[in-house]
């Protein structure tokens, strides 16, 4: 599968963007999707994931409340809704795929997008 992430910017504290995911082939139901960031630095860290049906979440714990991934199958497309948005959140975004259910690890991931650049201003 390859993977196309989008929606990143320039934003201020306590702003909202929703980052997309764009995902080819026919079999995007059958992964775990993910959302990564990496901040210069620092290494790349799980933010949220979805389990195929969309019913189960998980998310990074300074992130909970905040942040909302979501799916649609039928648009082989993943999403993730970030509100109230802080400068610690300035970092490449990367949605990948996982064939491990409730996957956390970067190392268990198979497919990556190419990233999306956030940046959010004090």
């Amino acid at each position: 599968v390859q993977l196309q992430a989008s929606g990143g910017g320039l934003v201020q504290a306590g702003g909202s963007l929703r980052l997309s995911c764009a995902a080819s082939g026919r079999t995007f139901n059958r992964y775990y999707m993910g959302w990564f960031r990496q901040a210069p630095g620092k290494e790349r860290e799980f933010v949220a994931g979805i389990r195929w049906n969309g019913v189960s979440t998980s998310y990074e714990d300074s992130v909970k409340g905040r942040f909302t991934i979501s799916r649609d199958n039928a648009q082989n497309r993943v999403y993730l809704q970030m509100n109230s948005l802080k400068p610690e959140d300035t970092a490449v975004y990367y949605c990948a795929a996982s064939y491990r259910d409730l996957a956390y690890d970067a190392r268990t991931y198979s497919y990556w997008g190419q990233g999306t650049l956030v940046t959010v201003s004090s």
